[in-house]
């Protein structure tokens, strides 16, 4: 029988203090994913949290739901049923001789770049000759028909790339989704978040005219240490701000159940001044 397998992808911050262009996906197997997302929104329920999860929804009065409900969701990642990619920019690493429509076309230039290499496709299929079918549902894309249907035709020709390992993209298989409906995508949504807020430093924020933090970002702060928490079980020391190791396997790059990718361009220069040690 094929295999498939299911990527749900979102982008966050498009610009940070200090990082940019977060990107997060979440890949499971098509064969169990209507039973994890049924158990998944099951917790959900008995938590009795009926609205969309989402990172900005985060708040004091919430904090324990979204603490159990996230530790519940990293059981599936420890066993390597889900497995999460996040990808972000540092702003230290400055690109160099952009042109124009590269700059304009970044989102869905680095977006490509995400689906392409940071979950290891071209490595889910060395030893197997059965074809295997994958399927990217992106949240719902921010810019205008004719540009998110010129993105999606790149996606489809990642077919040249991937078909050396008999992985295969149909066009119907690429799709947007609404996050609403898919809780998956709802939790990879919450880690997202939770990256960039601690790499950008939002964890420090304070109340305008005061010394001190709000409930909100306290309430943030520790559900992310819970994130973390998840994440060093699998990774002892794991470094949430760069590339992770592959520890002298690149074929990790597809085995691993959670992985960061700290992108950086091949013409691209550090600038101390823009990290945060020189603040």
């Amino acid at each position: 029988m094929k295999k498939q397998y299911v990527i749900y992808a979102d982008e966050s911050h498009r610009k940070g203090k200090y990082f940019s262009n977060f990107y997060g996906g979440a890949l499971i197997s098509y064969s169990a994913l209507e039973k994890i997302s049924k158990d998944l929104n099951q917790k959900k329920e008995e938590l009795n949290l009926f609205q969309e999860i989402k990172w900005t929804k985060v708040t004091e009065q919430y904090l324990d739901k979204y603490i159990e409900l996230i530790n519940y969701f990293f059981e599936y990642v420890k066993s390597n049923k889900i497995k999460i990619r996040i990808m972000f920019r540092q702003n230290a690493l400055v690109p160099q001789n952009l042109t124009r429509e590269q700059e304009e076309k970044e989102y869905f230039l680095l977006y490509y770049q995400f689906i392409k290499h940071s979950f290891g496709i071209d490595y889910c299929n060395l030893k197997e000759k059965n074809q295997v079918i994958l399927k990217v549902y992106f949240d719902k894309l921010p810019d205008t028909k004719k540009k998110n249907r010129e993105f999606k035709g790149y996606i489809y020709a990642l077919n040249d790339f991937f078909c050396l390992n008999n992985v295969h993209i149909y066009n119907e298989d690429i799709a947007e989704v609404d996050s609403k409906n898919h809780i998956i995508l709802q939790c990879m949504d919450v880690i997202l978040g939770a990256m960039n807020f601690k790499l950008n430093d939002m964890d420090k924020e304070k109340i305008p005219g005061s010394n001190r933090r709000g409930k909100r970002t306290i309430a943030k702060a520790k559900l992310y240490k819970e994130i973390l928490k998840n994440i060093r079980q699998l990774y002892p020391r794991f470094n949430i701000g760069i590339s992770t190791g592959l520890r002298n396997d690149i074929t990790n790059h597809w085995n691993d159940p959670y992985r960061h990718w700290c992108f950086k361009s091949k013409n691209s220069y550090f600038d101390f001044k823009l990290t945060k040690k020189s603040k």
